[in-house]
């Protein structure tokens, strides 16, 4: 594998468990220090790629290609590259922190060092506490800290923050910052929208075992999926919006509509990465609905690059229930 050549690669990856197809024709690549958020519902094949790309699981057909290694024949120096935080893992509530860390250090021919993981994964005031003492997001800082104490290449974070409170689930964008810093190249599923926007480079979506649309965080759905919504109450006490890509301009010509004052509740929403990943899923689900089965799923405009067509400037008023 050359500097060049993507981390991961993955051509049209199917799994299938007798006839149900878990997986259909995923086709995704990682770059070298890049951070690809890998999202979708329960149910949609996210954890099943996962765990192909890590070795853990046989596909049914397609190539799949990690660190420049089949997984499928992956040996332990291939392993010791990789950092891999599952959604659960194994109870080892007998010993402490500092010793299940130090006992995975063991394991690595280039281990971080026990104490700095301690600290980046906050764990400095619980680093001699029996694991089994350790509440439910203590035990997931955990299971992040064994997962970088490799100092992997690619490091693989499948729903990392799950029991974090809000104040943890900073800290551990930073830390994740910080190894993306360097170098380290990070393949993360999330629940969490805001997470996979604040950490991600780029994204896929993945819904009924397909990968739906692919892009930067910031370009992901689309041109459309992306124009503002202008919202306000009119003079008569209804709810008016506008759909539009010149939200200031529709802002303007409301004020001079009113003789310079500001209409009632008025408010510019631009669409977060949440609202274009529920309007693709949801758009998925409604395509398959129609066709029956849900077997087919119409390309998107942004699975290759093309924008799609651009929105019209300004749209047309639109009334809304109070």
């Amino acid at each position: 594998m050359t500097v060049l050549d993507p981390v991961v690669q993955v051509r049209d990856l199917q799994k299938s468990y007798g006839s149900v197809e878990a997986v259909r024709g995923v086709s995704f690549s990682i770059a070298a220090g890049e951070t690809f958020a890998l999202l979708g519902p329960n149910g949609a094949g996210k954890s099943t790629t996962i765990e192909i790309l890590e070795g853990y699981r046989d596909r049914t057909g397609g190539e799949v290609n990690v660190l420049g290694v089949d997984p499928h024949h992956g040996g332990l120096d291939w392993k010791a590259r990789l950092g891999i935080v599952l959604q659960t893992s194994g109870e080892s509530g007998n010993v402490t922190v500092t010793e299940q860390l130090r006992h995975f250090a063991g394991f690595y021919p280039n281990p971080r060092d026990v104490d700095e993981v301690i600290d980046a994964a906050g764990l400095r005031e619980k680093a001699t506490t029996r694991i089994s003492k350790l509440s439910g997001g203590q035990r997931r800082r955990v299971d992040v800290a064994l997962g970088i104490i490799g100092r992997p290449e690619l490091l693989f974070l499948d729903e990392p923050t799950t029991g974090f409170d809000p104040e943890a689930r900073h800290q551990f964008w930073d830390l994740i910052r910080g190894l993306k810093a360097e170098g380290t190249t990070i393949l993360l599923t999330t629940h969490y929208l805001d997470e996979a926007a604040q950490l991600g480079d780029r994204a896929g979506i993945i819904a009924g075992g397909r990968l739906i649309d692919i892009g930067s965080i910031d370009e992901i759905g689309g041109a459309d999926a992306r124009v503002p919504l202008v919202r306000w109450r009119d003079s008569g006490g209804l709810l008016r919006e506008k759909r539009t890509s010149q939200p200031a301009r529709v802002v303007a010509d409301l004020l001079a509509r009113g003789d310079g004052g500001e209409p009632e509740d008025l408010e510019v929403i631009r669409p977060s990465l949440e609202d274009v990943y529920l309007s693709l899923v949801r758009g998925h689900e409604a395509e398959a609905a129609a066709s029956g089965a849900g077997n087919t799923v119409r390309p998107s405009r942004r699975r290759h690059g093309d924008g799609g067509a651009p929105a019209s400037p300004v749209g047309s008023d639109k009334d809304v229930r109070a």
